[in-house]
């Protein structure tokens, strides 16, 4: 019984002990005002990168198994900034029957990891910072051209449909067409 009721006094001892370590918030007084200042040192909460972003989107799923195929998913999650023009699951089922599945065979990686970093420029590319006939180097080495008519933006033939969605590494340009390099 006497053990019990030490264990049970230890237990409530390292409760206390945690209760007090996690409440982390100071009161200071400020001299001149006499005024109680709470300081909250909780982490501000860090953006999902744009690999993140993809996944969290259910319109990107192709996308990601793709991005994941090629081996880019590091690359990606990596300092950047990146921009990527995104390719919806739609864009992808546009293209002829069999395309998606043959890129995400193992044998086609290289041909797969050409088209998609032909969809991501280096830097963190803003909807206001893209002008009519402006062209963007791409990560593939080739350029993507933008045409801006009646505020409708296109990076060649796929219309920008949501715009700077940004991640802690750069930003997200949803796009309705997959962009094929020449090359």
């Amino acid at each position: 019984m006497q053990k019990n009721i030490v264990t049970m006094l230890v237990a409530i001892a390292i409760s206390s002990a945690t209760f007090v370590a996690c409440n982390n918030e100071e009161t200071t007084t400020s001299e001149s005002t006499q005024e109680v200042v709470k300081e909250d040192s909780v982490a501000p909460v860090v953006s999902k990168d744009i690999v993140d972003i993809a996944i969290g989107s259910p319109d990107h799923t192709t996308l990601v198994a793709a991005v994941t195929a090629a081996g880019l998913v590091e690359t990606l999650k990596g300092a950047g900034p990146f921009t990527v023009f995104a390719p919806t699951n739609a864009a992808f089922a546009a293209l002829p029957a069999g395309t998606v599945d043959g890129l995400l065979k193992p044998e086609s990686k290289g041909a797969l990891t050409n088209i998609l970093t032909y969809h991501v420029v280096a830097g963190a590319v803003k909807a206001a910072d893209l002008a009519d006939g402006q062209k963007v180097k791409t990560l593939q080495g080739e350029e993507l051209t933008v045409s801006i008519k009646e505020g409708k933006v296109m990076i060649n033939n796929a219309t920008v449909t949501a715009a700077d969605l940004t991640g802690s590494n750069g930003v997200v340009h949803v796009i309705d067409a997959v962009v094929m390099p020449k090359k």
